[in-house]
């Protein structure tokens, strides 16, 4: 076991970078390409009940995003400090750091079982008046929520596969959750093949079944096929010490991502002033900015333990190419998805029976907010980077900047000129600030990290 382990845990430190990088991400590329597939999918199944039920889909949008937010922004801690204890050769942490990463997935589960059973009802009452989006919003949440330990169980379980370079693995779990999604969807909402005629209820319970046999899986893999971490619970009491150095790099993440979901809460409300339609176009925008989006995120998926490895293994020239390469491959991504969304919008739009009020307001949206991606790819390169690296915090200024200090009050003064097309041009002004400050923070985590990784380590020997 002992030589398995050494020839796994090398890895990431001696397979040519580019190749190691591919090998590591375009796996979770296309996991994460079926997973955006999956949620256009279930908003495609639920705007053929009506456009009340797209729009309370839509709506749920904020609080769904605040569940992945705990979920990921707890894996980019776990996977940071598993990777960059492998990388160290710190076997026994990197034990300590999974058995303690799956207590605190069982911990966000709870959290969101009791708001899914208490807040689910007032969050969609403050956004909206209608009693039939509120009735599906409702049973579309509650049911998200309250089944949501497949969620969290999927989320820890993937990660470890990840930190150890298994991502073939978690393409397998993920696009086998996707798929079932898929084809429960029609099946649970519309009632097909003597099953009851679910509606919304349906499009939420093909998503957490799918999730849930997901998350077996994975920890089935893990069990049998990552020799690397030993998950022991007999004995087990949480680690303080773990959980605090999970969440030095995870809480900026999960404030990261959190400030998102605020964002699209206040978005959704400035919008509804105008109309219904305009919060649900701004809803089906980020199920198809998705398809763009997903695949940077699976990038990064693959970038991260990357560059925890190497950091930790003090091998600063594998670092550097990695982080140049992802800002090539994210910028050739958002790059096509700009073109598709200028050139394409109508045809993109028709997949969700959009009327011609949707039409309207939909199509200068999408050619104005992609506008935002020619910058959004290097920057979010930038803030894994600096998750990587221990220094989450400047991922969380750029956000926090971004979202709440930009996005959302450029919003509301544009609203205030009483046409919702010009709201959309927040988002490109904000990405412009965006760009502007990881820029700064870049040169500022060089300076001060990367160009003296190695220097403490020369005394190790020779590190290719």
């Amino acid at each position: 076991m002992e030589k398995n382990v050494e020839v796994k845990e090398n890895k990431m430190g001696v397979m040519p970078v580019n190749q190691l990088l591919l090998s590591m991400s375009f796996p979770m590329m296309i996991s994460m390409l079926v997973q955006a597939l999956y949620n256009i999918v279930d908003s495609i199944f639920v705007s053929r009940i009506n456009e009340n039920a797209l729009t309370a889909v839509s709506l749920a949008f904020p609080l769904q995003s605040l569940m992945i937010a705990l979920g990921t922004g707890t894996g980019v801690g776990i996977n940071a400090l598993l990777s960059k204890s492998l990388g160290e050769k710190n076997f026994k942490k990197a034990d300590k750091v999974a058995v303690n990463g799956v207590f605190l997935a069982a911990v966000s589960y709870v959290i969101f079982l009791i708001i899914g059973l208490t807040v689910v009802k007032p969050f969609y009452a403050s956004q909206t008046t209608d009693v039939q989006i509120l009735e599906y919003g409702c049973q579309y949440l509650t049911v998200v929520c309250c089944f949501s330990f497949g969620m969290y169980s999927q989320f820890i379980f993937e990660r470890l596969l990840q930190s150890t370079g298994k991502t073939i693995y978690t393409m397998i779990t993920q696009t086998t959750g996707a798929v079932i999604n898929i084809i429960l969807d029609p099946i649970l909402i519309f009632g097909y093949f003597g099953m009851p005629r679910l509606g919304v209820t349906g499009a939420a319970a093909a998503t957490v079944i799918g999730q849930i046999i997901a998350a077996i899986m994975a920890f089935i893999i893990n069990q049998k096929k990552n020799t690397e971490i030993s998950l022991v619970f007999k004995g087990f009491r949480p680690d303080k010490s773990i959980i605090g150095q999970i969440y030095a790099v995870g809480i900026p993440s999960i404030i990261m991502q959190a400030i998102g979901s605020v964002m699209t809460y206040g978005m959704n409300r400035i919008l509804m002033v105008f109309t219904s339609t305009a919060a649900a176009v701004f809803g089906v925008y980020f199920k198809l900015q998705s398809f763009i989006f997903m695949p940077i995120f699976g990038l990064n998926n693959g970038m991260v333990p990357i560059i925890a490895y190497n950091f930790g293994a003090g091998k600063k020239d594998r670092l550097v190419k990695t982080i140049k390469l992802s800002v090539i491959y994210a910028e050739v991504i958002m790059l096509t998805g700009a073109l598709i969304f200028q050139v394409f919008p109508v045809q993109l739009f028709s997949l969700f029976e959009a009327s011609e009020t949707m039409l309207t307001i939909g199509i200068p949206a999408l050619r104005t907010i992609s506008i935002s991606f020619l910058f959004a790819g290097f920057c979010i390169i930038c803030g894994s980077v600096f998750q990587a690296l221990g220094n989450g915090v400047y991922s969380m200024t750029v956000s926090i900047a971004r979202q709440l200090l930009v996005l959302l009050p450029v919003a509301y003064l544009l609203s205030r000129l009483g046409n919702v097309n010009y709201v959309w041009m927040a988002f490109p002004i904000a990405e412009v600030v965006s760009l502007s400050m990881s820029l700064f923070f870049l040169l500022k985590i060089n300076k001060k990290i990367i160009s003296h990784i190695g220097e403490d380590v020369t005394a190790k020997g020779p590190q290719e």
